[in-house]
Parts: structure tokens; C-alpha cells; sequence
């Protein structure tokens, strides 16, 4: 009877990760890194600034995107985003494509739920460097099916702001979702792993 309970504990960690319920443990830095991206709808995106007055600063700013459609193992681990020329930050990386990208689980349920305040290394957040690119004609249903199935409103946004799909080239990942400091998670590792 005692071996039944552990067997019946993992078949039910099992079926909630298949659900994308589990967060992965700290020790899996890349698979947390594919699932904080994969169930984050925004991110801080910070480039170096081209306009007056805050020329080579820092400026970070919000955009929507999505790796895939929600769901459970159904993330590319690629961050999609809809952009403008006509937005500010998209101005800065016309001139310098070179940005970082950090997403938090502060924007889901799980930190609330835990009551971890979104500076906790508990609230996992990944910092993402890089930089964004217009994505090529054969990548862009990829894309469209991404972000519009996360942000279905963008299907209706005017057609006179000129908006394409773009993606973030990822080049350095930091994980932190403990105690103790960043994770430094290579391209490849994340690549290689499902959220």
C-alpha cells in the first residue's frame, strides 16, 4: 500500500504537467525558461533609444507576443511580435536591432496564487538578450497563427500603420526562479527542451 501513494503522487505530477499546470523545478533552467516564455502574453522589451533627449539610454517599453497558441508543448520557444514603424521603440531598432526581452511569471496567476511579490526569485522571470528582425515570408503564417491566437484584437488594428511580424533572435538567456542568482541558459539548451 505505501508504494501505491508515490506511484499515485507522480502519475498526478505527470498529468498536470501534460496540463502545463507544473512549473518545472529550479534545477531545469532551460525547460523554465521555454515555460515562462510560453505562458507570458507580454514582455519589457528595452532598447537603446535614438530619440531626443534620451539618445543611448535605456528605454523599455510593453509588447504583446506569444510563442504559440496556448496550450501544453505547443511553444516554439521563438518570441513572436506584431510591430510598427511607427512605435517608438521600433524606431530605436532601426537603428540598433540589438535589445533584451524579459518576461515574468508575475503576469500569470501562479505568483498571485503564491503570494510572491514580483520581485521574488520564486515569481520566475527570464531575461532574454538579443535582437529583433522582420521575419522572412515563409515564417510569417508561423507567426500570425502565434500571436493572433494569444492576441486576437490584433487582427483589427489599422492597416495604414504598415504592421509586420518580427521575432526576437535570442543570443543570451538568464534564468532567475530561486534563491541563489541567475541561471545562464545557452540558445541550444533552450532550443532543445519543451516547456
Amino acid at each position: 500500500m505505501a508504494a501505491a501513494l508515490p506511484l499515485g503522487a507522480a502519475l498526478l505530477l505527470l498529468l498536470l504537467q501534460a496540463a502545463g499546470g507544473a512549473i518545472p523545478p529550479p534545477e531545469e533552467a532551460a525547460r523554465m525558461a521555454r515555460f515562462v516564455l510560453h505562458n507570458c502574453d507580454w514582455g519589457a522589451l528595452a532598447t537603446l533609444s535614438v530619440q531626443e533627449g534620451l539618445r543611448g539610454h535605456p528605454f523599455a517599453n510593453i509588447f504583446s507576443l506569444s510563442d504559440g497558441p496556448p496550450g501544453p508543448f505547443s511553444g516554439s520557444g521563438v518570441p513572436y511580435l506584431y510591430l510598427t514603424d511607427m512605435e517608438i521603440s521600433v524606431q530605436d531598432l532601426e537603428i540598433n536591432s540589438n535589445a533584451s526581452l524579459t518576461v515574468s511569471l508575475a503576469q500569470t496567476p501562479y505568483c498571485k496564487k503564491h503570494r510572491y511579490d514580483p520581485q521574488n526569485p520564486l515569481c520566475a522571470h527570464i531575461i532574454f538578450c538579443g535582437s529583433i528582425v522582420k521575419v522572412n515570408d515563409s515564417e510569417a503564417d508561423v507567426a500570425k497563427k502565434a500571436l493572433f491566437s494569444r492576441h486576437p484584437e490584433m487582427e483589427s488594428w489599422p492597416k495604414d500603420h504598415n504592421w509586420f511580424f518580427a521575432k526576437f533572435n535570442i543570443t543570451n538567456i538568464w534564468v532567475l526562479d530561486y534563491f541563489g542568482g541567475l541561471k545562464i541558459v545557452t540558445p541550444e539548451e533552450y532550443y532543445s527542451v519543451k516547456p
